[in-house]
């Protein structure tokens, strides 16, 4: 599995990377530049997220199509496009078409999608943890990079440019090192393709995305304008925040992981995750010490990181995998969409009113949030079923389709079996197997 994960995990590691070490400083660069305000900030921080949602679904469904690797490095060659627009802005305006630029570059929809394809299903929480972890370094290591570099080597521009030969470098290792996917035989009914949207698993864990990425945004926005503006700090000294938030998140994270993954117990995580949240946006509103905010904001990197590494295999559990790419697409998009109105609605709620009020209506959203997990469908009780193709009747395959307690079934022409996810509570791998069992002679 490692082998098959780690060129995928390096290039989503760089691009989210390439992302983030612009975070800690971008708020304070660009509410510099000339008629610059709070909400053009926020739409700037938040911009890149616009052009994500929009393109998400699209590069996750032409993935579906036309391969992942090609999907892929089109997008990566767009990003890059839009760092060097970004590097080389000297206002406002053209800053956001950078931005903009950057976000069409969707292919976080699709990397996910291709870690999902490579990967038997069980193994996949394991997998998508330790994606979590990688971006979770490269996080990490950029929240002390970026004011860093911003600071002694040419300022945000020199960011961007980073950016941009991180980009070209994905490229590389993706024709170098990924391996090419299994060959999938979808084998689903005509009237399956479009009740995405009818699973009410996936639209919570769409909306979860949404408010993690949401919340996330606008604690970027807030956290080096009030310790610059109101404290007194200088970028050089905001690694002392982002460091140590970040370490304790990603000690969070790995037994987070474990317990969701092994233990099965997804929900509890995310409802942890969201009282995190909840307690660190009262502690940030209703601070008024510079010691008081960075508690506040260390409890947001614990409550963030343990959802963050389970949020996307959640996800990819409940889609079929006809529908991979679309589906992560969507889910991709709502979160983008989050990261887009946290800086946008923050930025300009920011404008007219405190920040204690604005951590309030958070908290109220946190209690709505709360409830709505509440009543998550737990994955851990569908199993797989691996089955040669040579033991099965190939006739009895449609068989399967009205089975009660099948979820999905497909062929992988790749490894030469079939494929079954089953509800273990209605079925058992004994049953299915003798269903399509090869007579015999």
């Amino acid at each position: 599995m490692f082998k098959k994960i780690l060129p995928l995990n390096l290039i989503i590691s760089l691009r989210m990377f390439g992302l983030f070490i612009v975070l800690p400083v971008l708020s304070v660069y660009a509410l510099d530049m000339p008629n610059s305000s709070n909400t053009m900030v926020g739409i700037i921080i938040g911009g890149y997220a616009v052009t994500q949602m929009l393109f998400q679904v699209p590069f996750g469904t032409v993935s579906d199509k036309i391969g992942r690797k090609k999907t892929i490095i089109f997008g990566l060659i767009i990003f890059a496009i839009g760092s060097l627009v970004a590097g080389f802005a000297t206002d406002v305006y053209t800053l956001l078409i950078g931005r903009l630029l950057q976000g069409a570059g969707a292919i976080g929809s699709v990397i996910t999608a291709t870690i999902s394809d490579v990967v038997k299903e069980e193994e996949r929480g394991k997998a998508m943890a330790i994606m979590g972890g990688s971006i979770g370094m490269s996080f990490a290591l950029s929240m002390i990079a970026g004011p860093t570099i911003a600071a002694y080597c040419g300022g945000v521009p020199t960011l961007f440019f980073i950016v941009t030969f991180l980009a070209l470098l994905s490229i590389y290792v993706l024709v170098k090192y990924v391996p090419d996917p299994p060959v999938i035989k979808h084998t689903y009914l005509e009237n399956d393709k479009f009740k995405m949207f009818e699973n009410k698993n996936l639209m919570k864990m769409n909306i979860t995305n949404m408010l993690v990425k949401g919340f996330m945004t606008f604690a970027f926005m807030i956290i080096p304008i009030v310790l610059i503006k109101t404290y007194g700090w200088n970028e050089t000294e905001l690694y002392k925040i982002y460091l140590p938030s970040m370490i304790v998140g990603i000690l969070a994270m790995g037994p987070a992981a474990m317990i969701a993954e092994k233990k099965g117990k997804y929900k509890l995580i995310l409802l942890l995750g969201v009282l995190f949240l909840a307690v660190a946006y009262l502690i940030i509103g209703l601070s008024h010490t510079y010691m008081a905010f960075v508690v506040g904001v260390i409890i947001f990197f614990i409550g963030f990181n343990l959802q963050e590494p389970i949020l996307q295999s959640l996800a990819s559990k409940y889609a079929k995998v006809h529908q991979r790419g679309k589906v992560l697409g969507i889910f991709n998009s709502f979160g983008y969409f989050g990261t887009f109105i946290g800086g946008f609605i923050g930025g300009m709620l920011l404008d007219i009113t405190s920040l204690s009020v604005v951590s309030y209506g958070i908290i109220v959203l946190c209690i709505a949030w709360a409830v709505m997990l509440f009543t998550l469908d737990n994955p851990a009780k569908n199993k797989i079923a691996y089955i040669h193709l040579d033991d099965t009747d190939h006739d009895k395959h449609q068989e399967l389709h009205t089975k009660e307690g099948v979820i999905e079934w497909y062929i992988n022409d790749t490894e030469h079996v079939v494929v079954v996810k089953y509800d273990e509570t209605l079925i058992d791998e004994d049953s299915i197997r003798q269903l399509i069992k090869k007579d015999e002679k």
